[in-house]
């Protein structure tokens, strides 16, 4: 089955300003964010995975990051805009400060009971659940899988630039985690985490990487005979190495 690399945004104004961004237009990486997206861009290149497409969420963070990581890549990949990777729909808490927003009674039950927790609306940003931000990511990504599998074949690699949140609901998921334990999982801006779904399960294959060799994740000469079969033992690893 086809990889998927989630790669959260760079660094982002907001991030530094110490704000929820949320669906806010205009929000765009600062210089850090934008050398951290164009390093993840030099990574794929040099591994030479077989990247067939990059898909964003539609927010200009996103977008910049995908420019920018895909910059360096074959001209044959696909670009494209998924509005089910974007951000999650926070609401009345869009633009405020995270300092101020950690007073909230609602912020416990995100830290602790995230399945619990639904955003206020507001006018001018509609709200969603962390639960409903999770299964839309999901039907986002399996959407994007399976077309990619029927256009490009089960070795096929994509990269999906979407944000902090919607990445750890993703890989909570992945790990059959229920959604309250995905507090635990870090993703820093411009890492990669990487997935492969099967018929039987999905593998996380990596996890919050920023700056490892990604060359290991070449698609493997001679697949198992059941590719949703995990590894007895554990395996050699992607470069076989003993130690």
């Amino acid at each position: 089955m086809p990889t998927v690399l989630f790669v959260r945004h760079g660094r982002s104004t907001s991030n530094t300003a110490g704000t929820l961004a949320g669906w806010m237009p205009g929000v765009f990486l600062d210089e850090t964010g934008e050398a951290q997206a164009a390093a993840v861009g030099q990574r794929l290149a040099s591994a030479v995975l077989p990247v067939v497409e990059v898909v964003s969420s539609p927010l200009d963070r996103c977008v910049q990051t995908a420019d920018l990581l895909a910059a360096p890549l074959p001209e044959h990949v696909a670009r494209s805009v998924h509005v089910g990777l974007g951000e999650c729909r926070y609401g009345a808490w869009t633009g405020r400060p995270i300092a101020e927003l950690a007073k909230e009674e609602l912020w416990k039950v995100v830290q602790d009971r995230p399945s619990e927790a639904r955003f206020p609306d507001s006018t001018a940003y509609p709200a969603e659940s962390m639960a409903e931000m999770q299964d839309r990511a999901l039907r986002a990504v399996r959407e994007i899988d399976a077309r990619i599998l029927e256009t490009h074949g089960k070795d096929a690699v994509w990269v999906a630039v979407s944000h902090g949140d919607v990445i750890k609901s993703i890989l909570s998921h992945a790990t059959g985690a229920h959604l309250d334990d995905f507090q635990r999982i870090n993703v820093d801006p411009a890492s990669v985490s990487v997935v492969r779904y099967t018929s039987r399960k999905p593998f996380v294959l990596r996890l919050n990487d920023i700056g490892g060799d990604l060359s290991g994740l070449r698609p493997h000469e001679k697949p198992a005979a059941d590719d949703g079969d995990a590894v007895v033992g554990g395996g050699a690893g992607a470069s076989g190495a003993v130690g």
